[in-house]
């Protein structure tokens, strides 16, 4: 069996969700070389790929027939770690609450100096704010602003104001 290599405006066997038949369909969205996107070339209606019924059907005999066997199963999409789903906003948001973490575990309570305005504080230095909590200097901006590490995430604070 020969197979053409899929591509926008092809045409491939696809289950068609309002005809509810395996039919033709043109390709009109892919994720590099996975379809995507197909339009119907009989009732014309867009929807999401779905591979026929009877390569579906032959895909889960095949799987029963592994699962008997004790075959292991192939990794699939769903059997990723969360570490790999996470978007790129989850992921800087996670490592923040690491770092944040890191900075004041095992502090005593003593360690952290009440947040004021008129204080000048360093980096590294604990703060504790009556509003926002436990956190670190991580940078000092300038002579009158410092950025504070809070478990939320980081903010921008004055320091050292008469």
């Amino acid at each position: 069996m020969t197979t053409k290599k899929l591509r926008t405006g092809g045409e491939v066997d696809a289950w068609c969700t309002k005809c509810r038949l395996d039919l033709t369909h043109r390709i009109i969205a892919m994720v590099g070389d996975v379809v995507k996107k197909v339009e119907c070339k009989t009732c014309m209606s867009h929807h999401l790929y779905r591979a026929p019924k009877s390569e579906r059907e032959s895909r889960a005999a095949a799987r029963a027939a592994a699962r008997s066997t004790g075959e292991p199963r192939a990794a699939s999409a769903s059997s990723r770690s969360g570490v790999e789903r996470l978007t790129a906003a989850q992921r800087a948001e996670r490592d923040q609450t690491i770092a944040w973490e890191r900075a004041i575990a095992g502090q005593p309570s003593g360690a952290f100096k009440p947040y004021r305005i008129t204080l000048t504080f360093g980096e590294g230095e604990l703060i504790r704010h009556s509003k926002f909590g436990d956190g670190v200097v991580a940078k000092v901006i300038d002579r009158g602003k410092i950025e504070i590490l809070f478990k939320d995430g980081p903010r921008t604070m004055a320091h050292g104001q008469p």
